[in-house]
């Protein structure tokens, strides 16, 4: 999946893709978003994200 696509299917604009994947903060609302696009579970954000 593009950033882009994960952009779109997280209804998030790409550079808050670009900003998380670079280790800047983001909201947990944010994280959430993004665990449902990439079909993860919200018990698997440990995986996902490291803060």
């Amino acid at each position: 999946m593009s950033k882009s696509e994960l952009a779109r299917e997280a209804n998030v604009s790409p550079i808050t893709i670009t900003r998380i994947e670079s280790g800047k903060p983001c909201r947990m609302e944010t994280k959430r978003k993004i665990l449902l696009a990439l079909g993860y579970s919200l018990s698997d954000a440990k995986k996902i994200f490291t803060e």
